[in-house]
């Protein structure tokens, strides 16, 4: 049998193993398939139409807006005005559904499946629906008028507002659409994770194989510049850089695993190196002259992914608390960005509005738990000793 055969067979055995535990296997399939989803939020959840038919022609405001960043005007599908005031800029799809409902012109619009996106503030179409009495469409405080719900009040629309049939979670304090602020956060703090573990794993595999395979005083030097760099706070550093330059999801990843992320990791290939590195391979691949380069990435590399490839699961988690602990501080994302953290510092200064406190708080401990799962189901695939309390 062939090394690469025998590469190969290794993989699969781990591979078959990794399935075999269940409560790893599904949690990776559950967190795939929502992130997938969140990948997909833009059709699913959104306020813009998904295909409007007006006067024997058609239009697709959603894709416009996401592939050509074209919009179009509402006067150009017969919006002119809503409750007696005159419509500019772009259409309000809701409101222009039941337009075209009520003129029965043939014209109609097709919504995505959940007709609210986590930046449009819902407040100007949730006055009270009702008819007048003279028929021009506005209610005069003087006249007579049959309200939606019959209680003879024009009721206004609050800010924040509970779970309804309309809105699944509810409003938060911006009346925004809680469900989709949560579907777009979850986005964002995976997206987030997956970038941090990327550039760590990249920035710690350098510093720390180089530490731990050249030894003596390459080492020794390394340590004290990773330990005085270490001692330095910053978290501090980080709020600093983030009350100026304004970071998107990108940026505000790149900051954080290079000021501090990358530390823990390069501790971790730093003591693989250094085990493997006194091994009879390496030093056969030593003797046959190749280059220091080669046999760190070619030889000791592979052979020590195993406990680094465990590691990624529990990095996440770390990744996914620190953005939304900074979120939370008002030092990560900055509004009206869809975050946990942000929607978890709204329901502190809101308690009588449990589900802004419920809903994050589920959300996340639901997301960490998928990916501790995941992770030791990995660690137990990766390693036949049974490390976990949890089979």
């Amino acid at each position: 049998m062939t090394n690469k055969n025998l590469s190969e067979s290794i993989l699969q055995k781990r591979i078959n193993r990794f399935k075999s535990i269940k409560r790893g296997y599904y949690s990776l399939i559950i967190l795939i398939s929502l992130y997938v989803l969140s990948i997909c939020a833009p059709i699913i959840f959104n306020s813009k139409a998904i295909m409007v038919k007006y006067n024997d022609e058609y239009y697709f405001p959603l894709f416009n807006s996401i592939f050509s960043n074209k919009n179009i005007e509402a006067k150009d599908l017969g919006q002119f005005e809503i409750k007696g005031k005159k419509k500019y800029g772009q259409p309000h799809y809701r409101l222009l559904k039941k337009q075209y409902q009520k003129e029965d012109k043939g014209n109609w619009v097709i919504m995505p499946l959940y007709p609210y996106d986590p930046y449009e503030e819902v407040i100007s179409e949730k006055d009270e629906q009702f008819t007048d009495v003279n028929g021009n469409g506005v209610w005069d405080p003087s006249e007579n008028f049959i309200d939606e719900n019959g209680n003879g009040i024009a009721d206004k629309y609050k800010y924040t507002n509970f779970p309804s049939s309309q809105h699944l979670l509810g409003t938060d304090n911006q009346g925004r659409d809680v469900l989709s602020r949560l579907i777009y956060g979850f986005n964002i703090s995976i997206t987030f994770a997956i970038v941090c573990c990327f550039l760590s794993y990249i920035i710690g595999i350098i510093i720390g194989g180089t530490l731990g395979y050249f030894g003596g005083k390459v080492d020794l030097f390394g340590l004290r510049i990773i330990e005085i760099y270490g001692s330095i706070p910053f978290l501090f550093m980080l709020m600093i850089l983030a009350t100026f330059i304004k970071p998107n999801v990108y940026i505000l990843a790149s900051m954080y695993v290079f000021l501090t992320g990358w530390i823990g990791i390069t501790w971790y290939v730093r003591g693989e190196f250094l085990r493997e590195k006194s091994k009879d391979y390496v030093s056969a691949a030593v003797s046959m002259g190749q280059s220091h380069w080669n046999v760190m990435f070619r030889h000791i590399l592979p052979n020590s992914l195993t406990p680094v490839i465990t590691f990624a699961p529990f990095a996440i988690i770390g990744y996914i608390s620190a953005l939304v602990s900074l979120d939370y501080l008002g030092f990560g994302l900055q509004p009206p960005t869809p975050s946990w953290g942000e929607l978890m510092a709204q329901g502190r200064t809101n308690l009588q509005y449990w589900h802004l406190i419920v809903s994050p708080l589920f959300s996340i401990g639901a997301t960490l738990f998928l990916i501790t799962f995941i992770g030791e189901a990995i660690r137990e695939a990766f390693d036949p000793k049974v490390h976990s309390r949890l089979r």
